[in-house]
C-alpha cells in the first residue's frame, strides 16, 4: 500500500518533492521519483509484498514506468498463467508484464485494490485505473498539463492554490455524506470513478469503463448450491488477502462480518493470529466490547481493545479532516482513525475488515423497509398514484417517508444509498433556495434488492466506506483488506434470484454459512453497525458554540439559510437528524479553516 504521484507538463521538480512528501504516511519504507522529458513520478512505499528495494518504486524497464498503489491478490496465478518472466517476487512487475501481453484488457484479470499509473515511454501516453470498488483513490487535474494523485493534497501542494469550491460535490455531499465522481469539493480537482480507466495522449484525456456491479446475468441454482458457491468463494478471497510477506492482523466487531472473517482466517492459518477491538467509556449501548471479546475467545485470538473517550473523539476531527481532504459525512472516520493508529502502533501493517457484507447479503435492516415502498408502487394504480400526489403536495413534511411516497408517487426510485442524508427538499431549505435534484432518473426495475445494492456499490460503499477507510488506516501506514469485497462473491451474490437472495431475514445466506464457523448467539445479535455517541459527544463538547460555528459560516457565506440551520442545531439537541447536523457542522468547520 503506498502514495502516487504523477505529473505530465511543466512541472517544477523541487515542488513536486514537496507534494509528493505529503504522502509520506501512506508509504514511510521508501521514497523515490522518476523524470523523463516532462513527465515526474513519484512513490511513497509501505513494503508489504517482495519487501526488497528492488521492488522500490517507480518502477522502470525499457518501455515501462509505474506507479501503483493497492495489492494484487492473484499475481502469482497470473504469473504463471501468461508465462511472465519477472526480475522481482512483487506484484508491481506482474502489472508492467501483463500490460505488455493484454493491455487495458489486463484489468479484467486482476483481483485485488489498485490504483496505478503506466506510462509509455516511446508512445509518451499514462494509462491510469482504479479498482472495482474503489477500494484506492485516484485523483486528477488538469491545470498545468496532467497531474495524478492518491491524494488531493499532493495535487493542491502541486498546484501551489487553494481552488475554488465546486458546487456540484458541495451538494453531492448533503446528499450522500461524499463528493461522488468526477467531482470534489475544489474546482478543477477530479476523481476517477471505481471501476474506470483513463489514458492522456498528446493532451487528450479519455475515460471508459471497464467494469460495472450488479451486471451478470441472473443464475438459476438451488439455494444448496448457492451455499456451497458462496462459501467456497469466501474462504478462497480470505485466503488471498493473507498474501504478503508481514503478519495480518483483523478487525473484530464482535458482529457476524468481522467474526467469521476472523475466524476463517485462524483457521485457515492455523494460528493465533492478532484481532482488535474499539469500545467506548460512556453511553455504553453503543461499545461492543464485550461482544467482540465473545468472539475473540471462541477465535482464540490474541485480543486487544481500545476504549475511548470524548476528549479522544472529539480531538480526532480535526486529523481525519485533514487526512480527507474535505469533508465526508461518515461518523465511524474517528473510530477507524483510531483503530487503525493502535494497529500500526502494535508493529503491523496489514488487517482483514467485514466491509461489504451487510451490501452483498442484504445486511441492513433498511432494505427491507424500502422494499415495502418498492412493493407499494408496483401495486398503485395510475389514479391512486396520482392522488397520493396531490395530497403530498398539499400536506409537506420534513419525514423520511413523506419523501419516499413523493417518490413512488413520481415514479421515482425511493432508495438512493444508505448514507442518504438531505433529500433534495431538505437541501433546498437549507440553501434557501431551489436547487437542482443530485440523484438519477434511472426507472424503477423489478428487483429492487438489486437495485438497492447496485446503488450503494456505486455511492455509500466506493466513496464513503473505502474511502473512510483509504484515509483513515493509511493515516498510519496501515493496509485494510476487505475479503467480502472480492468481484467473483459480488458477482455471484448479486446475480441470484432476488428471492434466494434475501430469504426470510437479513443475511439469509451468510447466517447459514457462518453456523460452521462462530456461535449462533454471534449469528443472531442485532445488527448495531460500527456507531458512535458522535452526536452526544458533539454537543456535550461544544453546546451553542456547534450554532455559532454554523451560522458563522452561513453569513459569511451565502451558503445556507439561518433559520433552517437553527431549526436542526435544535433538532439534533433532541436526537433528531442527527446525521444532517454532523454533516453540516463537519462542512462548516472545513470551510471555516480553508476558506474564511
Amino acid at each position: 500500500m503506498c502514495g502516487i504521484l504523477a505529473a505530465i507538463g511543466n512541472h517544477n521538480s523541487k515542488n513536486f518533492e514537496q507534494a509528493l512528501c505529503t504522502l509520506s504516511h501512506r508509504g514511510p519504507d521508501a521514497q523515490g521519483v522518476w523524470g523523463e522529458k516532462e513527465v515526474l513520478m513519484g512513490h511513497t512505499r509501505l513494503s508489504i509484498i517482495d519487501l526488497d528495494a528492488r521492488s522500490n518504486q517507480p518502477m522502470i524497464d525499457e518501455r515501462y514506468a509505474l506507479v501503483f498503489n493497492g495489492e494484487i491478490y492473484n499475481f502469482e496465478e497470473l504469473k504463471r498463467e501468461y508465462a511472465l518472466t519477472c526480475k522481482t517476487t512483487s506484484d508491481t512487475e506482474v502489472l508492467i508484464k501483463l500490460y505488455e501481453k493484454l493491455g487495458y484488457s489486463m484489468l479484467s484479470h486482476l483481483n485485488g485494490m489498485f490504483a496505478f499509473c503506466l506510462y509509455d515511454r516511446q508512445t509518451q501516453a499514462l494509462f491510469m485505473a482504479r479498482d472495482r470498488f474503489g477500494k484506492k483513490p485516484l485523483y486528477f487535474s488538469q491545470n498545468k498539463g496532467l497531474i495524478v494523485a492518491s491524494e488531493i493534497k499532493a495535487i493542491r501542494t502541486l498546484l501551489e492554490t487553494t481552488p475554488a469550491m465546486n458546487m456540484q460535490g458541495f451538494q453531492n455531499y448533503f446528499a450522500f455524506q461524499s463528493t461522488l465522481p468526477p467531482h470534489t469539493f475544489f474546482e478543477g480537482i477530479h476523481k476517477l470513478e471505481a471501476g474506470m480507466y483513463a489514458t492522456y495522449d498528446k493532451g487528450i484525456f479519455t475515460c471508459k469503463r471497464y467494469y460495472d456491479v450488479g451486471e451478470k446475468e441472473l443464475l438459476h441454482v438451488s439455494e444448496a448450491d448457492a451455499l456451497v458457491k458462496i462459501e467456497e468463494l469466501l474462504l478462497d478471497a480470505v485466503q488471498k488477502r493473507l498474501v504478503g510477506d508481514v503478519e495480518v492482523a483483523s478487525l473484530l466487531s464482535g458482529g457476524i462480518d468481522s467474526s467469521l472473517v476472523s475466524a476463517i482466517y485462524a483457521k485457515a492459518s492455523g494460528k493465533k493470529i492478532h484481532t482488535f477491538s474499539i469500545g467506548y467509556d460512556e453511553y455504553l449501548h453503543y461499545d461492543e466490547l464485550d461482544q467482540a471479546k465473545e468472539a475473540s475467545m471462541h477465535i482464540g485470538s490474541h485480543h486487544h481493545e481500545l476504549r475511548i473517550n470524548k476528549k479522544t473523539y472529539m480531538d480526532t476531527i480535526e486529523n481525519t479532516l485533514a487526512h480527507l481532504d474535505e469533508p465526508m459525512g461518515d461518523t465511524a472516520c474517528m473510530p477507524t482513525y483510531l483503530i487503525s493508529q493502535m494497529v500500526h502502533q502494535s508493529g503491523l501493517k496489514v488487517c482483514l475488515s467485514g466491509e461489504g457484507s451487510d451490501e452483498i447479503f442484504l445486511g441492513y435492516d433498511n432494505y427491507f423497509e424500502m422494499a415495502k415502498y418498492y412493493q407499494m408502487h408496483a401495486e398503485l394504480s395510475p389514479q391512486s398514484q396520482m392522488l397520493l400526489k396531490n395530497y403530498l403536495e398539499r400536506n409537506p413534511n420534513w419525514s423520511r417517508n413523506w419523501e419516499y411516497f413523493r417518490r413512488i408517487s413520481s415514479n421515482e426510485h425511493p432508495f438512493y444509498s444508505g448514507g442518504e442524508t438531505f433529500t433534495k427538499w431538505q437541501f433546498d431549505a437549507l440553501r434557501g433556495i431551489e436547487t437542482d435534484d443530485v440523484r438519477g432518473m434511472d426507472s424503477i426495475e423489478n428487483n429492487p434488492f438489486l437495485w438497492m445494492s447496485k446503488i450503494d456499490f456505486k455511492i455509500w460503499v466506493a466513496e464513503v466506506l473505502m474511502s473512510k477507510i483509504d484515509r483513515m488506516s493509511m493515516a498510519h501506514a496501515l493496509e485494510l483488506r476487505a475479503p467480502f469485497l472480492d468481484y467473483r462473491l459480488v458477482d455471484y451474490c448479486l446475480a441470484l434470484p432476488p428471492a434466494l437472495r434475501a430469504g426470510n431475514t437479513n443475511k439469509y445466506l451468510l447466517k447459514q454459512i457462518a453456523q460452521k464457523y462462530i456461535p449462533s448467539a454471534i449469528i443472531e445479535r442485532k445488527k448495531k453497525g460500527f456507531s458512535s455517541p458522535f452526536i452526544e459527544w458533539l454537543y456535550d463538547e461544544y453546546k451553542d458554540k456547534i450554532l455559532e460555528l454554523m451560522l458563522h459560516v452561513s453569513h459569511k457565506s451565502g451558503l445556507f439559510d439561518p433559520s433552517f440551520v437553527t431549526f436542526l442545531y435544535h433538532e439534533g439537541k433532541e436526537g433528531r437528524f442527527k446525521q444532517h447536523v454532523w454533516s453540516l457542522y463537519l462542512f462548516c468547520r472545513w470551510y471555516a479553516k480553508l476558506y474564511l
